[in-house]
């Protein structure tokens, strides 16, 4: 049997602050993680949108799946404010989730606020440098 590095999709099952952001990545639960980031009532999963600049519903598949216990999107959209397209914006909008696009500092800012509320948020963070 060959013995060899397995690499697992980043998951970390559980809820937590962010407690840093920048250098194309994030430090939350002691942990660092490179990448961009989905934070779900899951937990915290690794999110590479196909395209970061033009997101779309598929990039939102897992958070749709547990769109029942989420109310509050916030979609860090970078170093500036992105507006969200219109067809991503009706499909949250179906599944019962509110969207908020922001700045990723402001998203993580808002985010760590409304956890801490113990509100039912959810938050999709672009890495920035």
């Amino acid at each position: 049997m060959a013995k060899g590095i397995v690499i697992r999709e980043a998951h970390f099952p559980g809820r937590a602050p962010i407690e840093a952001y920048g250098s194309g990545g994030f430090r939350f639960a002691d942990m660092s993680h490179r990448g961009s980031l989905l934070c779900l009532p899951s937990g915290i999963h690794g999110w590479e949108p196909a395209d970061p600049e033009a997101l779309t519903a598929a990039d939102f598949e897992k958070l749709l799946n547990e769109a029942a216990r989420v109310e509050i999107l916030l979609v860090g959209t970078g170093k500036d404010l992105r507006p969200l397209p219109a067809a991503l914006r009706a499909a949250l909008k179906a599944a019962g989730i509110s969207s908020d696009p922001m700045s990723t500092g402001a998203a993580v800012r808002t985010y760590n606020v409304l956890l801490a509320e113990n509100r039912a948020v959810a938050a999709a963070l672009i890495a920035v440098d």
